[in-house]
Parts: structure tokens; sequence; C-alpha cells
């Protein structure tokens, strides 16, 4: 897809680019004005060559489905209505929002059967990038594998002037010579690649013309079922300004590099070279091993038509004032997240291994309002994304003197290695920790923990 000159506005407005795809999803609208996604059958045109479209799953009948945008304090109404042949729900990742509505299976609410529908009305307290899709146990590995998300942002009170606010949301897909998802294409190993790289549903990668000096917001979602992306960035120097749906002090990635585990998003700001022709690429970077993929660019935006006056130097966003400036570490609530298992073997979280959807007891139990720290350990021999719901949290050093300047709802953990987060539990309700490569999750790699 291109966006050119014309197809933005002037004047600090900002346009949003979205697929090709998703603008063909389709959402009707209640009479009491509840927005329907309809979860079902869909189609992506992904494989080149003679392969005709690829059999998907979508809402309103594409993949990925429909960018949901908001004010910061609408609220949306949603109703899903499941036309798949399994369970599912609909899971607002990144999103504070209440408990009732969170939408996870099995300890939210029960999963919405075929040809049933479940009405979410939710009204985001922050701004912030997030997205949505099924989370509704051993079903959601596959349907998000093959297509079944969107994107979501709630816009600033007084979003930055940008001239182009752009959404990537990347996805890996193995498929077989026919063009169709592969047999158990749904279930990659932890960290796995697969065969082909596709951005707001089709294939990477996707194209932009910019004005030569415009200023770009690119909101990066790494939406793949397993596989952890390090995105390389040529031509351009972005600076960070939000992860995981929170403003973060501004920062420019180091070595020019991102890591991004599934689910997780980052937003960056940069500024077009002013040269016309000039290129800034986003490339997905291969695997490491002596058999790695090539690189494979993500988005590629080109410098075309008129110049446009450069913009004094950004500040970055203003941070949330609903979250602690400080956090009590000493008067915490504390416990560990253990993850042992994989390569075959059960996964067990602290050497519990799961019997049914949900462990029977919470991982903790806080007040409303009480600080929590919590060790996450991954004792597998597999890179490991771990997440938690309904807060952020700060990373901290390992050294005890502080923490990194942003907050996460997802961290990456190498084998061997042993993270700490702290965050206040000011969001009642029973929330999950999991890992966020989600058949690890559906093989156990989840328990829960509670705020009252």
């Amino acid at each position: 897809m291109s966006l050119g000159r014309r197809s933005f506005l002037r004047g600090g407005l900002s346009a949003t680019v979205w697929a090709l795809a998703a603008r063909r999803a389709t959402s009707e609208e209640t009479p009491n004005g509840f927005r329907v996604l309809e979860a079902g059958p869909a189609s992506a045109q992904l494989a080149q060559g003679p392969a005709g479209p690829t059999r998907t799953l979508g809402y309103g009948g594409a993949t990925p489905g429909p960018l949901l945008r908001l004010k910061l304090g609408e609220t949306l109404r949603t109703r899903l209505v499941n036309r798949l042949d399994e369970p599912t729900t609909l899971h607002w990742r990144g999103l504070r929002i209440a408990n009732a509505v969170a939408g996870i299976g099995g300890l939210t609410q029960k999963p919405v059967a075929p040809k049933a529908s479940y009405d979410y009305v939710l009204t985001p307290p922050d701004p912030g990038f997030a997205w949505y899709g099924p989370h509704a146990g051993a079903t959601s590995a596959g349907q998000i594998a093959r297509g079944l998300y969107g994107p979501i942002v709630i816009d600033e009170a007084s979003p930055p002037p940008v001239d182009l606010d752009a959404i990537v949301a990347v996805q890996d897909w193995r498929l077989d010579k026919g063009g169709q998802v592969a047999t158990g294409a749904g279930e990659p190993e932890a960290g796995a690649s697969a065969g082909l790289i596709a951005a707001n549903g089709v294939a990477a990668p996707l194209s932009f013309s910019p004005a030569p000096g415009a200023r770009v917001r690119l909101r990066l979602l790494n939406a793949a079922a397993a596989r952890i992306m390090v995105v390389a960035i040529d031509g351009v120097k972005p600076t960070i300004i939000a992860i995981d749906g929170q403003p973060s002090e501004p920062f420019a990635p180091l070595r020019g590099l991102i890591p991004i585990g599934p689910g997780a998003r980052f937003e960056l700001v940069f500024d077009m070279p002013a040269e016309p022709g000039a290129v800034a690429r986003f490339v997905l970077r291969g695997g490491a091993t002596a058999t790695r993929e090539p690189d494979q660019p993500l988005a590629v935006f080109k410098a075309t038509g008129a110049p446009v006056a450069s913009r004094p130097s950004f500040g970055g966003l203003p941070p949330n004032p609903l979250l602690p400036k400080e956090i009590d570490l000493a008067q915490s609530v504390r416990a560990d997240f253990v993850l042992t298992g994989g390569s075959g073997a059960p996964f067990q979280v602290n050497a519990v291994r799961l019997t049914a959807p949900w462990p029977d007891k919470p991982l903790l139990k806080a007040k409303k309002g009480a600080p929590v720290t919590l060790a996450l350990l991954n004792k597998t021999a597999s890179p490991q994304a771990i997440r938690w719901g309904g807060h952020v949290a700060r990373l901290l050093h390992a050294l005890d003197d502080g923490w990194d300047p942003y907050w996460r709802d997802s961290i990456l953990l190498a084998p061997g290695q042993t993270a700490h987060i702290a965050f206040i539990a000011d969001n009642p309700g029973r929330w999950p920790i999991e890992s966020a490569i989600l058949d690890c999750q559906a093989a156990g790699a989840r328990s829960f923990f509670e705020v009252a």
C-alpha cells in the first residue's frame, strides 16, 4: 500500500494509515450503539504467484480486523458475534479496563460459544496503542495465528502534531505450496520463525510516501503467535516515545534495533530526510543461526513530493498522570513466577503442572493500592515473553538501584534469565500472568493474580 501527500492532512493534523485488507472489514452498529465485530472465516492475499487467497480468520470478513479508534474518555460498545466453529472471546490486550470486560475465558467470563454473542462496554482510562483478539484458552493460539486480531488506538486529548500516523501490525504465516495455512501453523515452537511475513494483512513490505521532511509517528505491533522479532532501522534516527501503550521518556533504540515480543507494541517518531527520494526502512532481522533467514523489510518510507517545513524537535508525550511516580518496594507484596518445562516436557509454574484452565489459587493476592513486586524466572531452554493483565509495571534494575524509564505489560526473558517487575495493584479482579507465546500459554505456562 502507498500513501501520498494528498492522502494526509496538513496544519498539524494527521491521517491514520491502516491496511487495505482492514479497510474491507465491516462492522455494523446496533440501534443501541453497539459496534458488531463478527468473528469468522476470512481471506487474505498472502502468497505470490498462482496461489489464490489464503483462508484465514478475521473480524467482519477481514484479516486483520478493523481499526478501532477512540478519543480519551470515550466509551466503546462492542458486540462480539461468534461465527467460528469453536469458542472465542474478545480480549483487549494492553488496556487497563475493568476486569469484568477483559474478555479472559475461564477467568473473567465463559468463552463465547459458536453462534452466540457477548457485549463489551469499556472506557479505557489511558491514551495509547493496544490490540484486541481472543483469550479463550487452547483455541486462542490457532485463532490469532490465523489472523483473528485487530488494533485499537485511544488518542491523547491533544495528540502531537505529525504529518503521518502509521500503524504496522506484523504477523508471520506458515503456508503450504497452495498458499494455505499449513497444518499446525497455529502452534509454532516458542520463539520460532515462519515462512511468510505479513504487515497489516498483506505480504510485507508496506510502502509509504510521506513528503520530504515530514514527521512520522509509527506504531509497531508484533501480532505473531510465537515469533520474537528484532526490527532494525535504516535511513532515519527515530525516537521511541511509548512502549506497550504507555508514554516513555524519549530515547533512541540501542544500536538501531528494537526487540519486540509477541503482543508488544512500540511507538516511534522520526522526521523524513529533506531530500526527495530518500528512503527509510524498518527491517525484520533474520534468525541468528547458521541457516538464518534473510532480513525482511516490513515498512518502507520514501520521501515523495514537495518538502514540508521542518518541525521543532519532539519532546515526547506527557507522562500518564494515573500512574504512580514512586513505588514503595519495601512495602510490596512479593511473589515468584518460575517457568519450567518445554522442549517436549509439560510447562509448570512454580513446579505445579496445570490440569485445569486456570489454577485453583492465585499466584498472589493484593489489596487495591498495594505495591507488588514479582520475580520472573525463565528456566526453560527457549526465550520467553511474559505478560500480565490489567496493569503496567516498571522493570527493576538488577542492582536494585532504580527502574527503566518506561512501563511494560510484557517483557522478554532469555533462557535462565530472571527479571523483577513492580507495579501498584490498582485494578481489582483476577488478572493473568502468563507466557505471551500463545502455544506455551495454551500448554500450561500461565497463572493469575488477584486484586481485591
